[in-house]
């Protein structure tokens, strides 16, 4: 495997889709902004809610920035379709801001894969609801979800 190769690869089965969308989600719940970006093509293109990111480093700033505002976040990924080279998601995740006020922000995402396996374009859509903190859904200590905690679905979301 190249350095350039990042399993599972194109073209996806369910299983293989299904562990791509788990290693998202654990890549983004270490909230280590280095690691996320090499799971994309240096040139990755990227739309997250209105704002338009380019390539590794941008990708970085961008999840450095998103992890100082949204703190204790947690993620819940599920794979909602795939194709040959393309995954669609959708995803939940709860934070809080620096006022102590919590979030569940909702959304969908859609994935393109170079045939090497890494993300060269992404597109997600995501809706914030306030929730109170003992609504919270979401409280495995922080980094990876443990794989006995409910997935979105199992929670009715």
């Amino acid at each position: 495997m190249s350095a350039a190769q990042r399993p599972p690869l194109p073209p996806f089965t369910f299983e293989s889709a299904v562990e791509k969308v788990r290693l998202a989600e654990d890549g983004w719940n270490s909230r280590d902004p280095a690691r996320v970006a090499l799971a994309y093509t240096v040139d990755s293109q990227w739309r997250n809610r209105a704002e338009f990111v380019t390539g590794r480093e941008a990708i970085v700033a961008f999840l450095s920035a998103k992890w100082r505002r949204e703190l204790d976040y947690r993620l819940i990924k599920e794979l909602w379709a795939f194709s040959d080279n393309r995954i669609a998601v959708r995803f939940a995740y709860e934070w809080h801001d620096d006022s102590g006020n919590w979030f569940r922000s909702f959304g969908n995402e859609n994935w393109e894969f170079d045939d090497g396996g890494l993300m060269r374009k992404r597109y997600a859509s995501i809706n914030d609801l306030p929730i109170r903190a003992d609504d919270r859904c979401f409280q495995w200590p922080l980094g990876r979800r443990p794989d006995d905690h409910a997935a979105l679905s199992e929670l009715g979301f």
